[in-house]
């Protein structure tokens, strides 16, 4: 069966790269649109070997669409996914706005595919860029040990930030070079040869809305016990996310068991070598569909305590990877019928 499919948010860096990957991927479509907000409208977008032509959300039918990936803003995720829902497509959302609702499954498919079926709203949402690689790398270890508690430090790129945050590194790093001073537009200092810890609004406690975004995420996706504390941090890195992340366990777990749950798990890529060149950079990353886990060693601070090194892609399985493989487990097992009934909401397949 193919599906009818629109990618709102089409012209940014994860619309892009989610049309790119569902032609690499070759999900089963009948047809794509590539829709954007207005100022877009007839802009060229890639579609494998095609050329789509962005067309207006603002005006845009979903009646008969089958699946929506969605990427373009919060604000604007908040009024159009809805619409779309009721026009009877199922969203796949990769901004911030439906993470936390409780009607809303907040996934990553090797982690918890099982919460698609809790969809109330036709709506599902895409965690965190650097949530999603840290979920990862857990799950196959909560799994054996239980996780009680993750203390994180993310490394995180500026394509996370989008197209005029990376013009931005590009433009302060070429500027150190030949003298002009440095203008910040998107951060809130200079991202040239330096690194920014804060990323996101800052809250009442001192965190910024990424560190509570990574706590409050992998507490719906994996566990609502586990503790997290993170600090999360702008590197000037074009593309991949990197992250020192510190478990401790309510049982007791070796580096060599944690290496091998971690060699059989789905979406890993373990590159452990205690030697030079022996772990996973995230420009290595880039372009690469896997997570990536490095540096395993005992945390001797703690009973129980492991210390990696995780790293992916994210713009991939920090975003638009993650929204196809959704799709993906939605096709083969959610939308297999016309008009079925996911939990009381009529998402079905229409057969094209």
């Amino acid at each position: 069966m193919a599906y009818r499919v629109a990618v709102v948010g089409a012209t940014g860096n994860v619309g892009r790269e989610m049309l790119s990957i569902l032609a690499e991927r070759e999900f089963p479509v009948s047809r794509v649109h590539a829709v954007a907000s207005s100022r877009s409208i007839g802009m060229e977008v890639s579609f494998g070997d095609h050329a789509l032509k962005a067309e207006s959300l603002d005006n845009f039918d979903f009646k008969g669409v089958d699946i929506v990936l969605s990427s373009p803003g919060s604000k604007v995720s908040a009024e159009f996914a809805p619409r779309a829902a009721k026009a009877g497509a199922v969203v796949i959302d990769n901004t911030s706005f439906w993470r936390m609702d409780k009607d809303v499954p907040l996934v990553v498919p090797e982690v918890n595919p099982g919460a698609i079926a809790q969809m109330r709203k036709g709506i599902i949402a895409n965690p965190n860029c650097s949530t999603i690689q840290m979920v990862v790398a857990l799950k196959p270890l909560h799994d054996i040990a239980r996780i009680k508690r993750v203390s994180v430090a993310t490394y995180q790129s500026v394509s996370g930030a989008g197209r005029e945050a990376m013009d931005e590194l590009f433009t302060q790093t070429r500027g150190v070079f030949v003298n002009d001073p440095p203008t910040k537009e998107r951060f809130t200092k200079e991202i040239a040869f330096n690194v920014i810890p804060h990323i996101d609004v800052f809250m009442e406690d001192g965190s910024t809305k990424e560190e509570w975004k990574m706590a409050a995420e992998t507490r719906k996706i994996l566990d609502p016990n586990i503790a997290v504390i993170a600090t999360c941090v702008r590197v000037p890195v074009f593309v991949g996310h990197g992250e020192a992340v510190h478990a401790e366990f309510e049982n007791a777990i070796t580096v060599e068991s944690a290496r091998a749950a971690l060699r059989k798990a789905p979406g890993i890529s373990v590159v452990d070598h205690r030697v030079d060149e022996g772990y996973v950079t995230p420009k290595e990353a880039a372009g690469e569909d896997a997570v990536f886990v490095s540096r395993i060693r005992r945390d001797p601070t703690v009973p129980h305590g492991l210390a990696l090194w995780v790293v992916a892609d994210n713009l991939r399985k920090g975003a638009a990877l993650n929204a196809v493989q959704i799709a993906e487990v939605l096709a083969k097992d959610h939308l297999t019928h016309a008009g079925h009934d996911h939990g009381g909401h009529g998402h079905g397949a229409h057969v094209h």
